[in-house]
């Protein structure tokens, strides 16, 4: 009986370890609340939303203080906004940003748990050489009335960037900024107080500027043929990665390559014009939700592996009086109402990893999950590609699986086939996923099959061992 119950306790304390473990590692995801719209649901209705999802932290363009109020000892991080007009003011005279401090941190914080301010978005790209070299002096005086206010390293400063601010980022490691003598001011800034560079990068508008299916593919997170650095012989197999690691090596690349990256926003719209290239539900639940998936599994970028970037999905709601064509208005993850516009496994009640979306997911939210399946294995298909396959077997490596059993001294190297080593990687994805039959669809290249493709010494897993 002793036994038994040390068995159970075992049992329970491992159990409780990997949810408490898995709870604490959603902290790197969050979402943008923009508010140019007359519908938005009462600030205190978006509270308890974002307390049923695994949502940690808000940003915000501004600091609307009903908002910040109602986030109050919910635990949310806060990201607030210095407007781009505030820079010059803030520039020319610290009291301007001591009374910033003021009217918009002290009255809130601690309980609202602000963690960052921004100063400016995209100032680095705008034509305005006044407003540019005004950035740098606004940060630094926001800086000091945080010190003076003994906030100084709990609250960070920093200022928000477009992908533009790279003069190159294809390949990722030919990364360099514009502007070089502002930006390295700006970096030593970022360095010497521990604060964050953010950007914000858009695989949808890469896709919208290269619309081949592969691209999307790319773009997505899907099985694609992957792209090769030929700086670095690195093979990128989405988009997100590439353009985090061309920030990377721009961030290395002028001594600064230990400032962190955050990225401020990115996201993909469901809905646009008739004429739009990329949006659609499908593509923004794939993106989106791949790319849960994808900070989740823990597996980096290339060329920052074994951690996930603080990501800010654009965005909450959709913002119905945005100006411009119709995707604009439609990048929203909930309605009004405060249901989701689409599944991507942000929902407290499946606290699971979300799995990667493809083509054929189910569309509809509303649609009940399928039960994942209890065991069987899943293979390629009969008459596939080496090409396909050998798409679908990077994809499935760079998801954070071990692939070492089919590497030269594997037990599953042998025999040295695109086929077999396809069908190894593909197996074992599907069976460290969520297993429902579409993590077992590789753009229609695989099937779920009973019986055991195991060999010799090669073991695949299943989920009944």
């Amino acid at each position: 009986m002793a036994n038994s119950n040390s068995s159970l306790f075992l049992f329970v304390s491992l159990l409780l370890f990997q949810v408490l473990h898995f709870s604490s590692s959603q902290s790197f995801i969050g979402v943008n609340y923009g508010q140019v719209a007359d519908n938005l649901p009462p600030p205190a209705a978006t509270a308890k939303l974002l307390q049923s999802t695994s949502i940690q932290k808000l940003r915000l363009y501004g600091a609307d203080p009903a908002i910040i109020k109602a986030l109050a000892n919910t635990g949310v991080g806060i990201v607030i906004g210095a407007s781009s007009g505030d820079i010059p003011a803030l520039a020319s005279d610290p009291n301007a940003a001591t009374q910033w401090i003021n009217s918009n941190v002290l009255p809130f914080y601690p309980a609202s748990k602000i963690i960052l301010i921004t100063v400016g978005n995209e100032v680095m790209i705008s034509n305005d050489q006044n407003l540019i070299s005004q950035l740098l002096p606004a940060m630094t005086n926001m800086q000091n009335a945080l010190n003076a206010a003994s906030l100084g390293g709990k609250i960070k400063v920093s200022t928000v960037h477009a992908m533009s601010v790279l003069a190159q980022s294809d390949p990722p490691s030919s990364g360099s900024f514009i502007r070089q003598d502002t930006m390295r001011g700006i970096l030593q800034f970022l360095k010497d107080h521990g604060s964050p560079f953010t950007i914000n990068p858009y695989p949808f508008f890469a896709y919208q500027s290269d619309p081949r299916p592969e691209t999307l593919a790319f773009c997505l997170f899907q099985p694609n043929a992957g792209r090769v650095d030929s700086g670095t012989g690195i093979k990128y197999m989405n988009m997100f990665d590439a353009q985090v690691d061309a920030v990377h090596s721009a961030l290395n690349a002028m001594g600064f390559k230990d400032v962190e990256i955050v990225v401020a926003e990115t996201g993909w719209p469901y809905r646009g014009d008739p004429n739009e290239v990329g949006p659609s539900v499908e593509n923004a639940k794939a993106y989106n939700g791949n790319l849960i998936a994808h900070l989740r599994s823990m597996a980096g970028t290339p060329l920052m592996p074994g951690k996930s970037v603080d990501t800010y999905i654009f965005a909450l709601y959709d913002e119905d009086l945005k100006p411009g064509p119709a995707f604009e208005r439609s990048f929203g993850l909930f309605k009004p109402d405060l249901s989701a516009a689409y599944d991507v496994g942000i929902s407290k009640s499946s606290q699971t990893p979300s799995a990667p979306v493809t083509p054929s997911t189910p569309k509809t939210p509303t649609t009940p999950s399928p039960k994942p399946t209890a065991a069987g294995w899943c293979v390629p298909k009969a008459g596939i590609s080496d090409a396909q396959l050998q798409a679908s077997l990077d994809y499935a490596c760079s998801q954070g699986i071990d692939c070492s059993p089919i590497q030269p001294g594997g037990a599953c190297f042998e025999p040295n086939t695109v086929a077999s080593h396809a069908a190894f990687a593909m197996n074992l994805y599907y069976q460290t996923s969520a297993k429902n039959p579409w993590n077992c669809d590789f753009s229609k290249t695989a099937t779920l099959t009973s019986q055991n493709p195991s060999y010799n010494g090669c073991v695949y897993p299943s989920g009944g061992t």
